[in-house]
């Protein structure tokens, strides 16, 4: 028998929360378990957990495997840190986990992300703006130079025609 540590889902409709529970891995997400060893409650902010860490410990040194979100959930409450130190030998009995996830890692990548490309857009916008404008600069400076060039030359030939005006008068 394949023992896992996994998500049992309770509450009402569209208020879940979860019992941590260590179950054969045939049976169905909510169906028959072995025993209880936390709950998790998402919707609260942030969200709570709370685990029974000598019985999880226990469990644990058995062999039992936690699903994926388990694994993610004692990350974040410091359950795998105790586990590895368990594993290790060395002393926990000073460790606690955490009651409360502020945040869940993989909302804060998305939100870093979108924070991430806007930036990334922002920034490619500035530069076109400022390429459109040292474009429009260098227009703006040759149509100048293009008009200082034709006074120039029309200015010649009018000092001209004054001065051949007056030679025939």
């Amino acid at each position: 028998m394949s023992v896992k540590i996994r998500l049992r889902r309770m509450g009402k409709k569209k208020q879940p929360m979860y019992r941590f529970v260590a179950t054969d891995s045939r049976m169905p997400r909510d169906g028959r378990f072995l025993e209880v060893l936390g709950w998790y409650r998402p919707l609260e902010r942030p969200a709570k957990v709370k685990v029974d860490v000598e019985r999880t410990l226990d469990w644990l040194r058995k062999g039992a495997t936690p699903s994926d979100t388990v694994n993610t959930l004692f990350h974040q409450c410091g359950m795998t840190q105790i586990w590895e130190k368990a594993q290790k030998g060395e002393d926990t009995t000073g460790m606690e986990i955490k009651d409360a996830i502020t945040e869940r890692p993989h909302k804060a990548k998305k939100k870093e992300r979108a924070k991430m490309i806007a930036q990334e857009e922002a920034d490619k916008k500035a530069a076109e703006d400022a390429k459109k404008a040292a474009e429009d600069a260098k227009k703006a400076e040759e149509a100048k130079a293009a008009e200082a060039e034709k006074p120039a030359e029309g200015g010649d030939e009018a000092a001209e025609a004054p001065a051949e005006e007056k030679s025939e008068s």
